[in-house]
């Protein structure tokens, strides 16, 4: 069998980076382990069962990277964020300081809001509509 297991997001600094997707968006840490060049290979992932992808929260290593942190996917939602109840996310999200860019919709989809993560990308948090 075949899938994504990991998305590398590149960011601006490690520690505020896990504290953003495991404090305002819930993630839990998978992996924080120190590499021989000074770098770390951090893991996050938004479930606890491990299905993946989980994130990769790469630091930006020169001025090519460090440009495009917040703006990886060019201003489109580039990542999509499903939940089982997306009043009760979407509260403890706001709550948790996290910016979203428009009020809920509920689409025949499902329910979605657009919101930005710490550093500018583009995220949806979508309930599924559910299928009879």
């Amino acid at each position: 069998m075949r899938r994504i297991a990991l998305v590398t997001l590149v960011v601006d600094d490690y520690d505020e980076a896990i504290r953003f997707y495991t404090e305002a968006l819930g993630f839990r840490l998978v992996e924080d382990t120190p590499r021989p060049d000074g770098s770390r290979w951090v893991v996050v992932e938004p479930g606890t069962d491990g299905q993946g992808p989980g994130l990769v929260l790469g630091r930006a290593k020169d001025e090519a990277q460090r440009a495009r942190v917040g703006d990886q996917t060019g201003g489109r939602v580039g990542f999509f964020l499903h939940t089982d109840d997306f009043a009760r996310d979407h509260a403890r999200m706001r709550a948790a300081g996290v910016t979203f860019l428009e009020e809920p919709r509920h689409e025949p989809y499902g329910s979605v809001a657009v919101f930005q993560d710490l550093y500018g990308n583009r995220w949806d948090l979508l309930q599924p509509a559910t299928t009879a």
